[in-house]
């Protein structure tokens, strides 16, 4: 695990190392054990190292034996040794790093060599012959991996600070970003929050010569392709055997490793598997949140205690949480609202202190339909023609009760209403993950970013989409590929980066390896959503490994009470965060009608914890750039609209 940068100057332009160097020194958190570069004319490329994998000798730059080519890898390839022996004696390696096997396979099979790693990775690779550069990003976009090309060159690093020190480049707000963010808590990719900076797409190779048009190639995207005929004790007896056989493969270090442990089947089942891959003792961590109806240490402790495993639990205050949202904020590139970011954040320091790699159970909710936004667009899709006929029973404007419960509920019963009026799963998709509706957006926004930046749910699934047979897949099927290819890496995977390399973390995903996804896709989705049971054939599966009351548990994960908190001190915080970084300034929000959000939600008349804490992680990130010296300028547009 590292942290990446480079830049192609291209045209004869020499590149000073100088540069490069700073570009890694943004990165230092993300690899603070070593660092190295590599300079040839107008290219150069460096990286910071976190030693998992051949400590002693896998420094980076890699060059091949010919000296030819040269890599630098951020991640792990979990079957590198598997991948060796296939090579045998065809490549002589000089070190045990999985960055030269990356390497050694590319040389073998080229560009069809990234199916054949799997793990995470955002790699580099410069041929020197050819003066060609190849960037490629795993197939789920585990690893992050940015890109700007401007003036003629491009440069490109695990994270957009290092971009920055590239001497006449600019960086200036996107304002579809800055809606994405607003309509979901975070910039969807490929583009990012900065105009001339986007993300290289998951399961993407992206091919740069010295000269003429960089080529972006796709090399994988996932197919649902549901094999029928089988029993479902086969189903259940092959997700046991699939789930032990990835978290084992993720296992794979030279350093002490441990999990997080939310108390559901997740991580339960990863928590699990490595027990029974290992042995006992594995460390788990957990998030507390004292007193909140989603806190999940009691269930954690049970499952912690029937595995063996040290467990070391850590209480979150809304005090606690106040006093880290600046420095969470700090470590993402972007305004994220990601719920779990600050328990993330928060966990992934505790647990560095003990162990540098931790195994987490992203992926099981997308892949076996464990979200509640996933059931509620099943229920959607069925009652869609009743309430069809009824919907203009149900008031668009209403007047507040006085009970917040009330409230809340018939914000609910709205949502459920839009959403079943919706056309298909993707649209659905949409809709659940946004965490502000149009009313709201047409609220605060200003009046010049509003005429701008309002879209529909069916644009959007067009947008993301715009291949796809949806006559070939159920509308649950859209659903859950839009929670696997836009929600995952945009949102939990990006949030699960930042937050543990903050803290010089590795945390891996035995779930989201390709493999595992390619074979989670074929499995019927009745077996995945029974009833009102998600994860059903997950359950199944790992029932016998955990606690008896885990398995029936119901789905929580690391979230923080915002409903709550913006109701009492934390409110505050956040309400001085947006009054004081001059964010309002911006020409993105009324800063009248963000105000009157943070009384409606107060008073109990509406809940708006989600758009509430977006509002103020954007001022946290908008006071960032501020006090770099290096706040982002407002467009002629977004002036104007500040003067509306």
């Amino acid at each position: 695990m590292c942290g990446i940068a480079g830049w192609y100057r291209r045209g004869s332009r020499p590149v000073e190392r100088a540069i490069v160097a700073r570009q890694c020194e943004r990165l230092i958190h993300r690899g603070p054990d070593d660092s190295g570069d590599f300079i040839d004319g107008d290219f150069g490329f460096g990286m910071r190292r976190l030693s998992i994998i051949d400590v002693a000798g896998g420094h980076q730059p890699i060059l091949s034996p010919d000296g030819r080519l040269a890599i630098v890898c951020n991640g792990e390839i979990v079957n590198h040794l598997e991948l060796r022996r296939e090579l045998g004696a065809s490549y002589q390696f000089r070190t045990r790093s999985d960055a030269e096997t990356l390497l050694a396979i590319f040389i073998r099979w080229g560009d069809d060599a990234w199916l054949r790693a799997e793990g995470m990775y955002a790699a580099a690779i410069w041929d020197r012959a050819t003066r060609t550069l190849r960037l490629v990003r795993d197939p789920l976009g585990i690893k992050p991996l940015f890109v700007t090309e401007q003036n003629g060159g491009i440069g490109f690093a695990s994270e957009i600070p290092a971009l920055r020190d590239i001497a006449g480049y600019q960086f200036d707000v996107d304002e579809a970003g800055m809606h994405d963010f607003f309509c979901f808590g975070h910039v969807l990719g490929p583009r990012s929050i900065f105009r001339q900076v986007r993300v290289l797409p998951p399961g993407h190779v992206l091919t740069i010569g010295a000269i003429g048009e960089p080529a972006l190639r796709q090399y994988w995207k996932p197919r649902v392709r549901v094999q029928p005929g089988r029993s479902e004790a086969d189903w259940i007896e092959e997700t046991r055997e699939q789930v032990l056989g990835t978290v084992e493969r993720h296992m794979l270090s030279d350093v002490p490793i441990g999990a997080f442990l939310s108390g559901g089947i997740d991580s339960g089942a990863t928590a699990a598997a490595m027990t029974r891959a290992g042995g006992s003792g594995v460390m788990a961590f957990t998030a507390s949140f004292p007193g909140s109806k989603i806190d999940e240490a009691a269930a954690a402790r049970e499952i912690a205690g029937h595995l063996g495993c040290k467990h070391i639990v850590l209480p979150i205050e809304p005090e606690t949480a106040a006093d880290l949202l600046p420095a969470v904020q700090a470590a993402f590139d972007e305004p994220s609202a990601a719920n779990s970011a600050i328990p993330l954040w928060y966990l992934s320091r505790a647990a560095a202190e003990h162990v540098k790699v931790v195994l987490c159970g992203e992926g099981g909710d997308e892949l076996f339909l464990g979200y509640n936004r996933q059931r509620w667009a099943e229920r959607m899709r069925r009652w869609a023609p009743i309430v069809g006929c009824l919907g203009g029973l149900f008031p668009a404007d209403r007047s507040w009760s006085r009970s917040r419960k009330l409230n809340y509920l018939l914000q609910h019963a709205a949502r459920f209403r839009d959403g079943a009026m919706l056309n298909n799963g993707f649209e659905r998709f949409f809709a659940a993950v946004t965490i502000t509706p149009p009313a709201i957006r047409e609220r605060i926004y200003s009046t010049g970013f509003k005429q701008l930046h309002e879209t529909d749910f069916a644009a959007r699934s067009n947008e993301a989409f715009p291949d796809v047979q949806q006559d070939a897949l159920s509308e649950l099927e859209q659903f859950m590929l839009g929670d696997l290819t836009v929600h995952m890496p945009a949102s939990l995977l990006q949030r699960l980066d930042r937050a543990s390399m903050a803290h010089s973390l590795e945390a891996r995903v035995p779930f989201l390896s390709h493999h595992f996804v390619d074979w989670a896709l074929t499995v019927p989705t009745e077996l995945k959503l029974r009833g009102n049971t998600g994860k059903y054939v997950l359950r199944q599966a790992v029932k016998p490994w955990l606690p008896q009351a885990t398995a029936k548990g119901r789905k929580l994960g690391f979230q923080m009470p915002l409903a709550d908190w913006f109701v009492g001190g934390f409110s505050d915080f956040a309400y001085e965060a947006w009054t004081s970084s001059g964010a309002a300034d911006g020409g993105f929000l009324d800063a009248r009608a963000v105000s009157s959000l943070f009384d409606e939600h107060r008073r109990g008349q509406a809940n708006h914890g989600r758009i509430l804490y977006a509002i103020a992680m954007f001022s946290c990130w908008w006071n960032d750039q501020r006090r770099q010296s290096q706040r982002p300028e407002p467009t002629g547009r977004q002036k104007r609209a500040a003067l509306a």
